[in-house]
């Protein structure tokens, strides 16, 4: 079983990024958060807020659009405990799932080793986003998770 961790500072609305396509021809999209390599250029809307616009937006300009499936509610800074407990029995952890954490977060970076175990000692294995990810033919569904096309 494959995750991927999304490490998030996300600080512009995806409406941006449909109105720069509307303006810039589809010459320019700027405000994309990018992760991964450089080979791999993805985007995944702030705060996980997308529709069609977005993702066709994406597209035309490079991007393949990823979305989290299970949400660390890092951010919430309740603690590593809770970091941990949030993450490991999430009821969308499976098989591709995709992990969001916030680097910025207070108790993120204490957390990471014993989720990454606790992960692991489950069956869980990591793999860059690029193994992940289809590249092609394939839609989101309601939760952000990648469905291949027939």
């Amino acid at each position: 079983m494959a995750l991927k961790f999304i490490m998030s500072q996300r600080k512009i609305s995806y409406n941006s990024i449909v109105s720069q396509e509307k303006t810039e021809n589809n010459q320019k999209c700027f405000c994309l958060i990018i992760l991964g390599m450089a080979s791999l250029r993805t985007l995944v809307s702030p705060y996980g807020d997308y529709d069609n616009a977005v993702v066709k937006t994406a597209k035309k300009c490079g991007y393949y659009t990823i979305q989290w499936d299970v949400d660390s509610l890092d951010w919430k800074d309740y603690g590593v405990d809770s970091i941990i407990k949030t993450v490991t029995q999430h009821k969308a952890l499976g098989n591709g799932s995709i992990i969001l954490c916030h680097n910025g977060a207070k108790y993120t970076a204490q957390a990471l080793d014993s989720m990454i175990t606790t992960l692991k000692e489950a069956g869980y294995t990591f793999v860059p986003l690029s193994e992940l990810i289809y590249k092609d033919n394939y839609h989101m569904n309601h939760e952000g998770r990648q469905i291949a096309d027939k």
